[in-house]
């Protein structure tokens, strides 16, 4: 009777404050409807506004949804909208310094833009000031952004060295060359990154006038989600965006419709690259249809891991080393993708027939009920995990936006439940035809069987109505102080057992995220053993004594588990996310899959495959190369020891010799609890999980001892090193050096808090704002500093893309960003801004459950305790300007650094241009 009453107060309370709300409502403020824990209202601007209160979480995201993407860019125009993305982050009169405001806040912030929508969003900390300062920053720039020419002219090639970016990779080429091949018309057909001229000779005017047209009040949602009070939150949003006056002007709608496909279309793409690619791309409904649902559990069934008709047909058989599938929910008629990669020495002919025909017998074989279930399962486990947490739906629901209404993520959901063998049968029978696929060349069709697209439903009359599901429960407002945090955990360490450490609170669906660690050998034992020790962590999962790995994964859908097992070097374990009322089982599912893998020899020559498919899918990309070379360059160990970094043909030369044998006896030598830590954080029941911990790992002993490899400061010389990366459109800077230093050590601070000015902060870092802000040189720079807490160890490393004729440039930019801090040091005014954005940024790691359980466990192996994190953001909070430039001036030296920098420099000294078209498909994130 109790629980009943709880029940009805709870729903009575609901119910008096959606009434108070209501009679209280802003002036021009209209209440549209209200969906599990999400209400929309409307602005007399038109201006749509998505409130989503999660008290659960300490901190709010803002994301700003405008309807407006690469598809509605016309001709010569092609990349504005992504190229606007990147303008909108260079100011307003209001906030003329936006990067900054990001880190002094202590933000997450981005911008992405997709075929039919662009969004801007920042998760922060929950306080008052920073959700008015948000809400201000995004109403002003709604309108109100630059949009000048200078910031073009330095911008422009910023986004051309994106671009670049992804001409390195065959993968988005070929993506892009298939995309494009399968549409003749619609916008769809081209990539959201834009054509190289358009990007560089985009008038300014252009870009204004497609900036004024389309972002406007009614074109835009605004979603608000985390710890709000709604009624304070929607009154602030009414105040900074309601006066933004209504548009006069009426947006156009798009009235291009791709002609049915009337023939197989076929592409071949030859450059520079080390795998071979399979693609296959059909045309399909719009992501509003009735059918998308249908397409989304054949997708699923095709390719999933390890019981897809794709990973039987391709994988199983060693024709491939794997295949993949996507299908793009979107506004117009979109599109499913699906693909392989195959080894050189394999036949790409041979792979091809397999996969064409295991496509085309979609339309001939009927799922079965099993396999149908088992991918709604899937699916339905990662759209409950997604929308269990208010700062991925805040972010998450611009895609449903998009497609035509935010009620369309739950209605996707309810429809997924409905699919049967039938309609997955007849989606493929009406959309998997030769004559709707591009694949390869052109074969004449005397007599084509076509599919005709149908036109996306009236959005309204699906969703008016919709009321969904009972909201989840909701957790609890939770302080992510390191002193709170303290409070609320309770650690068991004992010797020569596993070391606990648990955090209960009540969270928003009563999630829970959980971490075992298992530790195991010493330098001596582990000689000659890297390859076979990452073989081992990577066969976990395949199976166990009792399970298949398909029931295995079965099991955790079901579950609504995410579990990623790891295992390297000296280290294995799991992370794990899942409910409340599942962990139990969860755990010793886990525990089974450590103890007791299967490691069976198919699976493994599987994984052999895929393995070889990776590093050699590396062996001419600039970025690996490069940082392959600084890793062994810094890390001089004998080829014997666990810690070499190995060449990528040796790499390769390890996997094809390692025998199944030898991951049984390293599983059998090195695998147990005898030094493990398992963490949890989240909404569970303690006693009950400290008994399932202890019984499953308590008495778990590895029979080789494990005692920790210390890994000290070693000099190594000075080295400035180019390596020639052919056809490559990309090329990759990479410096660092190591110094003697312990996190423990007086200089630790200041060269943490000195980094993070240099090359940390989001975009108004030293290095970001002289080298791709100022002379947009790079799409991605910025340094790291790190230190052990075990050893006298602490390394310095910054990295930056660019293209190679830029070689120079850059190289003199980043000695000049290092002469000058050693020079002059940072600003009292920068210290200030960087302390605040760098403590609220740990502020909201430690809001992240899962980054919490692995702090934890750090703290468990380190003997250490929250007081530390108390301790160190005290002594960021002391430090002056002059402790930051003599730290940085005791232990960084130019001099000293390994330079290592890897790209097509033969053909930028002899003026060639780039080769290649448009290699990045869709939408692009800001770093």
């Amino acid at each position: 009777m109790k629980s009943k009453r709880k029940v009805v107060c709870l729903l009575l309370s609901t119910l008096l404050s959606a009434q108070l709300l209501a009679q209280t409502l802003p002036k021009g403020v209209t209440k549209v409807t209200s969906v599990e824990g999400i209400t929309e209202y409307n602005l007399e601007n038109g201006l749509k506004v998505l409130m989503f209160p999660d008290p659960s979480k300490p901190t709010i995201t803002v994301n700003v949804t405008y309807l407006v993407g690469s598809r509605h860019e016309g001709y010569g125009e092609t990349g504005m909208a992504h190229l606007l993305e990147h303008l909108v982050f260079k100011g307003s009169p209001k906030h003329p310094n936006i990067p900054q405001e990001l880190t002094e806040h202590g933000a997450r912030p981005n911008g992405t833009t997709w075929y039919d929508r662009t969004n801007y969003f920042e998760t922060f900390s929950a306080t008052e000031e920073n959700l008015k300062w948000a809400l201000d920053l995004e109403s002003d720039r709604m309108v109100n952004s630059f949009i000048a020419k200078k910031d073009l002219d330095s911008e422009f090639s910023v986004v051309r060295n994106e671009f670049e970016s992804g001409e390195n990779s065959p993968f988005r080429v070929l993506m892009e060359r298939v995309i494009s091949t399968g549409y003749l018309w619609h916008n769809y057909g081209k990539s959201t990154i834009g054509n190289r001229s358009d990007i560089e000779k985009v008038p300014i005017e252009n870009l204004q006038a497609f900036y004024k047209k389309y972002y406007q009040p009614d074109n835009a949602v605004v979603t608000v989600a985390g710890k709000i009070d709604e009624a304070k939150t929607l009154a602030m949003v009414n105040e900074y965006f309601g006066k933004i006056p209504k548009p006069a002007r009426v947006l156009p709608k798009s009235h291009t419709v791709e002609p049915t496909q009337d023939g197989e279309r076929f592409v071949e793409l030859k450059r520079t690259g080390d795998v071979q690619l399979l693609m296959a791309m059909y045309h399909i409904m719009p992501g509003s249809h009735a059918d998308y649902p249908a397409m989304e559990v054949l997708t699923e069934l095709l390719t999933t891991e390890p019981n897809g008709r794709l990973y039987k047909n391709l994988v199983d058989t060693k024709k491939a080393s794997s295949e993949f599938g996507f299908s793009f929910q979107l506004y117009d008629p979109g599109f499913v993708l699906f693909g392989a990669e195959v080894l050189k020495e394999k036949s790409l002919d041979e792979a091809r027939q397999a996969f064409v025909a295991t496509l085309d017998s979609t339309a001939l074989l009927k799922p079965s009920a099993e396999d149908v279930e088992r991918a709604k399962t899937t699916i339905l486990k990662n759209w409950d995990l997604e929308f269990r947490n208010s700062e991925r739906v805040g972010l998450s629901i611009s895609e449903s936006i998009a497609t035509g209404d935010w009620r369309l993520a739950f209605l996707f959901r309810d429809n997924i439940r409905k699919v049967t063998p039938e309609d997955v049968f007849k989606v493929a029978q009406y959309y998997f035809k030769p004559s709707n696929r591009t694949l390869g060349t052109f074969t004449p069709d005397a007599k084509p069987v076509r599919a005709e697209i149908p036109e996306a439903p009236k959005v309204e009359d699906l969703v008016k109505n919709y009321k969904g599901e009972a909201v989840v429960a909701e957790g609890e407002a939770f302080d992510p102080s390191p002193m709170n945090i303290e409070s609320r955990t309770t650690r068991v360490e004992k010797p020569n057992t596993i070391e606990t450490a648990f955090l209960p609170k009540k969270t928003r669906g009563n999630v829970v995220a959980a971490r075992i660690t298992l530790r195991y050998g010493d330098e001596k034992s582990l000689m000659n053993k890297a390859t076979i020790s990452d073989l081992t962590g990577s066969m976990l999962d395949k199976g166990t004594k009792t399970k298949t790995r398909q029931q295995i994964k079965d099991e955790f859908d079901k579950m609504k588990a995410r579990v990623s097992f790891f295992g390297a070097n000296n280290q294995a374990g799991a992370n794990i996310e899942t409910t409340k009322e599942n962990l139990p089982a969860v755990l010793k599912l886990v525990a089974e899959v450590l103890k007791t893998p299967a490691f069976d020899e198919g699976e493994f020559e599987k994984l052999k495959q895929e393995e070889l498919a990776g590093i050699e899918s590396q062996k001419s990309e600039p970025q690996a190369i490069a940082f392959n070379q600084y890793r062994r360059i810094t890390s001089p160990y004998p080829k014997s020891d666990i810690r070499y970094v190995g060449t990528f043909d040796e790499d390769i030369e390890n996997v094809k010799a390692a025998k199944i044998d030898d991951i049984r006896q390293f599983h059998k030598d090195f695998y147990g609890a005898g030094n493990a830590s398992a963490t949890v954080v989240g909404d569970f029941d303690k006693a009950a999980v400290e008994k399932i911990i202890n019984a499953e790992f308590g008495t778990w002993k590895s029979a080789k001892p494990f005692t920790r490899i210390a890994s000290p400061y070693q000099a190594v010389k000075a080295e400035n090193k180019s390596l020639e990366t052919p056809d490559k459109a990309n090329a990759m800077f990479v410096a660092g050096m190591g110094m003697p230093l312990q996190d423990t050590d007086p200089d630790y601070p200041a060269l943490m808090m000195g980094n993070y000015m240099l090359g940390g902060g989001f975009l108004n870092s030293r290095l970001a704002t002289r080298i791709r802000q100022k002379d947009g040189l790079s799409y991605g720079v910025g340094s790291q500093f790190s230190a052990s807490s075990l050893d006298k160890s602490g390394t310095f490393m910054s990295y930056a893309i660019y293209a190679p004729e830029n070689a120079e440039k850059l190289e003199a930019a980043f000695k000049e960003e290092i002469d000058k801090v050693l020079k002059e040091g940072f600003t009292a005014e920068e210290l200030k801004a960087a302390k605040s954005g760098y403590l609220q940024s740990r502020q909201v790691a430690r809001s992240q459950d899962a980054s919490l359980t692995n702090t934890l466990t750090n703290n468990l192996y380190l003997n250490r305790t929250m007081q530390w994190d108390a301790d160190f953001e005290k002594k960021i909070e002391a430090l002056t300007p002059d402790q930051i430039k003599a730290a940085f001036n005791k232990h960084i030296d130019y001099n000293k650094l390994v330079i290592i920098k890897a790209g097509d420099f033969e053909k930028a000294k002899k003026g060639a241009p780039s080769q290649g078209a448009p290699g990045k498909l869709g939408g692009s994130e800001k770093k």
